[in-house]
This record gives structure tokens, sequence and C-alpha cells, in this order.
């Protein structure tokens, strides 16, 4: 696994800490999520920060 761009980690937990509520462990409600709490216009970019949500939101429910 290759390691995310510190970009992708800030707005990740950027948006973690503001909108816990809105992000859960599917990938795909949290894509819809970040396109809508972001004006990120790269799918790809969105995509990667949905990824990361998505793992550190199963991370913190493990614990």
């Amino acid at each position: 696994m290759a390691i995310k761009p510190a970009y992708v980690k800030k707005t990740g937990t950027l948006l973690l800490e503001r909108y816990p509520e809105a992000f859960g462990s599917d990938f795909e409600h949290n894509k819809n999520s970040v396109r809508e709490l972001t004006n990120i216009e790269s799918k790809g970019v969105r995509n990667r920060i949905a990824g990361y949500v998505t793992r550190k939101h199963e991370q913190a429910q493990a614990q």
C-alpha cells in the first residue's frame, strides 16, 4: 500500500473532525459525502480522501 499524500490526510482528518456523522464504513457513501462537503473537482483526489476517511473510520470502530 502506498503512503497517502499530506493533503489527503489533512483534508480527511479535517472532514472527520467537522462532520463525523457524515461518514461511515461504506466507501460509496463516503464518496458522496466528500463530494457534497468539499469543492474538490478532481474525481481521483475525492476518491483518495474518501478511501482515507473510510479506513480511519473502520480503524476507530475496531478500537
